[in-house]
């Protein structure tokens, strides 16, 4: 029996936008959510895909995640934003907040959008491409309640903070750094276990503070670096949460909680296994920053300089056991390239668990799934 299943970008995307409809979203924003969501599966960032799917049916039917939000702009100058999400789908309020964003740096040079109150964003390089693709400089990171223990610690009290950074290149594909403060990204514990294999050793605690291969006992990451990625988590939260007024560590770290109160909260039925930390308290802040790189030097200049620095790496030495030098984003856009050809590969138990969403919405599945 095969392990996965190849479907196509366009099926896919159109089962997650009729999924996110029949959850009550309008269909401009279940359309800007199966777009991100396709476009992390398409660049094999599949921790962030269509296998999020039946949580976020989870946290609709718990009041988490909210499919008809009242997104308000709270403050803003020439160059900073401010946004309560009203815990919107991240993707509704990320591009907005990103497309109104850049507006402002093409005025002004530059802007610092903060966000409050949104729910998971997805594949953060989505956002900092669409800076890109105008000839700026992106710049986002996440903030949330603790997941991570801080270095020293074997108890959650940090944040493992995803990030990314794009810049535009001219004969190349942008650089694309999109990365978390933790070993792995939480969503690769959930791929993991979809693909039924244990996760490396160092990625994870269970709850009790135990080193853990498990996916399912894996409730609290690991910083990489140690201290480095412990202190980044720290510093983005003191930029962020804490500069917005909306704290997410130190209301947990001393018994309160982060965000607004939910507005329901019940138990549902599940749809697939859920890792131990995805039963943390979800809520989120995030800043975005664009920079316009045309207030500081020529634009097709900084491009050529770029594709320059890219390819003086890439004909570097290669160190034993390496066929080739990768830069940030490079090997996603292989994959992208790759599966618009051939289709996005799922794992047996992600169809099933889609399977099972299809059945309890009463839609249907690509034909491709279907036929698994």
């Amino acid at each position: 029996m095969a392990s996965e299943v190849r479907v196509g970008r366009e099926p896919l995307q159109e089962f997650a936008r009729e999924v996110f409809i029949k959850l009550g979203m309008p269909p401009e924003g279940a359309e800007a959510e199966a777009a991100e969501m396709i476009w992390a599966n398409l660049r094999g960032v599949d921790s962030h895909g269509v296998l999020l799917i039946p949580l976020y049916m989870e946290w609709v039917a718990k009041g988490v995640m909210n499919p008809r939000p009242n997104i308000q702009v709270l403050k803003e100058t020439p160059a900073t934003l401010y946004v309560e999400a009203d815990r919107a789908f991240g993707p509704v309020v990320t591009v907005f907040t990103v497309k109104r964003a850049l507006e402002k740096a093409k005025q002004v040079g530059v802007c610092w959008a903060a966000i409050r109150n949104t729910t998971h964003q997805g594949a953060m390089g989505y956002y900092t491409l669409m800076a890109a693709e105008q000839d700026m400089a992106g710049i986002i990171w996440v903030c949330n309640p603790p997941n991570m223990a801080p270095f020293g610690a074997r108890a959650a009290g940090i944040h493992n903070s995803p990030i990314a950074i794009t810049v535009p290149a001219k004969r190349h594909q942008p650089l694309i750094l999109d990365m978390a403060t933790s070993m792995a990204a939480a969503g690769k514990i959930t791929l993991a276990l979809d693909k039924g294999i244990p996760i490396p050793q160092g990625w994870a605690l269970d709850n009790d503070g135990n080193p853990t291969t498990d996916p399912k006992l894996a409730g609290i990451l690991l910083p990489f670096g140690s201290a480095k990625g412990s202190g980044l988590s720290m510093m983005f939260e003191c930029l962020s949460s804490v500069m917005m007024g909306n704290p997410m560590l130190g209301p947990v770290l001393h018994g309160r909680e982060p965000g607004p109160p939910l507005k329901e909260a019940k138990e549902v039925e599940l749809i697939g296994d859920r890792p131990a930390h995805s039963r943390i308290r979800h809520i989120q802040n995030s800043v975005f920053i664009a920079v316009d790189i045309g207030q500081f030097t020529d634009v097709e200049k900084y491009k050529e300089d770029i594709d320059e620095m890219i390819d003086g790496i890439k004909a570097l030495p290669r160190a034993d056991g390496f066929n080739e030098i990768f830069v940030p984003g490079e090997p996603e856009y292989r994959t992208y390239q790759e599966r618009s050809r051939n289709g996005i590969p799922l794992p047996v138990r992600t169809v099933e668990n889609l399977r099972g969403v299809a059945e309890r919405l009463s839609i249907k599945l690509p034909p491709a799934l279907e036929a698994a």
